[in-house]
């Protein structure tokens, strides 16, 4: 497992604005909108937000120093208030906001996004890349996130001492009572500018189009939500990125239904075919089968293609096509082929309607 340090490139006696700094620039060089389909440069990006997350944060670092990465992330022993107040209280605490919980220091991240795409059945059962536009936060490129202008200084705001918030202590009757707010100095900054950036007014953000590629994989369905790590929309001053939520909508088939993992769909089998025998051809999702058909085969007959079907998303193991016989009857007789059929119909002793033709009005006349 990488050392948190070495994932940012800084020694362990860093300071948080050498961790910022260092973070902003492997952001901006790792991030997926700069590395479209690099695997390697999206597990790094991901790698350096969780250690920036851990050492951005004073009380987080100090467990990660003593403890590791486990130690970290385990909250330490406030942990149990955290939980006691979001079982009984939901999350707020009654004895001010943020007690029991390591406080943030600095901007927050920026938001999770969620959009939704709607996915052709055939992609949607074998798996496939799709397009994803949206609107979004992205980091300032004039001021490369800081928010200051060129030549600027950024410096750490007095009132919080970095860190955003302020406490104010309050009495009453049950004693002594501490809340958090917002800094009102910095806005729950962290920081002061001198002269902000006119393109992003000091936000060190601003509003653009992304487009994202999704891989969707095989055996997907309506419902499911794919999330793309760091591609959410970017925090204030590079405070880091939410996450995509893409939700997956998928579009009927014209002749396919899903029944979990398999397929199912009808084949018309021709009622000569049906009752001597042959074989009839069957579009799947993915070519042409021919199917054997047997004497005798009536509607409702199931013909199955075994590992055809739906992809599992946990196994990958394919379901089966499914294909259920409907006996068609033709309806565009010649004068001929319905003589032959009449004469069919006799000998198994069938009564059937009158002929409409002329030429079977006038034997049926005469005979």
């Amino acid at each position: 497992m990488a050392d948190f340090y070495e994932l940012l490139n800084v020694n362990r006696s860093a300071t948080p604005e050498e961790i910022k700094k260092s973070y902003r620039r492997l952001a901006r060089e790792l991030h997926p909108d700069h590395n479209p389909d690099n695997p390697e440069a999206e597990a790094r990006f991901k790698e350096i937000v969780n250690a920036y997350e851990t050492l951005s944060d004073a009380d987080r670092r100090e467990r990660y120093d003593r403890f590791g990465e486990e130690g970290s992330s385990s909250g330490g022993g406030s942990a149990g208030f955290g939980d006691i107040f979001e079982t009984f209280f939901g999350g707020q605490s009654p004895f001010g906001a943020g007690f029991g919980q390591p406080q943030q220091r600095g901007p927050a991240p920026g938001a999770d996004l969620e959009v939704v795409i709607d996915v052709d059945f055939h992609d949607a059962v074998l798996g496939s890349a799709q397009q994803v536009e949206l609107r979004t936060h992205v980091p300032c490129s004039a001021c490369e996130a800081s928010g200051a202008a060129s030549g600027s200084s950024v410096s750490t705001c007095t009132t919080c001492d970095g860190h955003g918030q302020v406490q104010q202590v309050r009495r009453s009757i049950l004693g002594q009572m501490v809340s958090t707010t917002a800094c009102p100095n910095c806005m729950g900054m962290g920081e002061m500018i001198d002269d902000p950036c006119g393109s992003c007014s000091g936000d060190g953000r601003v509003v653009a189009e992304r487009t994202y590629t999704v891989d969707v994989p095989a055996g997907v369905d309506t419902g499911a939500t794919l999330r793309l790590t760091g591609r959410g929309a970017a925090g204030a001053r590079g405070a880091g990125f939410g996450d995509l939520y893409v939700r997956i909508r998928v579009r009927a088939h014209d002749r396919f239904e899903r029944h979990e993992q398999d397929l199912v769909a009808q084949v018309a089998v021709p009622m000569t075919i049906a009752a001597l025998g042959g074989e009839v051809e069957f579009e799947t999702l993915e070519g042409t089968e021919v199917l054997t058909i047997a004497r005798g085969t009536q509607t409702g007959k199931t013909f199955r293609l075994r590992g055809q079907g739906v992809p599992s998303l946990q196994s990958g193991r394919r379901g089966d096509i499914r294909a259920i016989a409907v006996v068609t009857v033709p309806e565009d007789l010649s004068p001929e082929q319905e003589e032959l059929l009449r004469s069919f119909a006799e000998s198994r002793g069938n009564e059937v309607a009158e002929s409409r033709s002329l030429l079977g009005r006038l034997r049926s006349a005469l005979g």
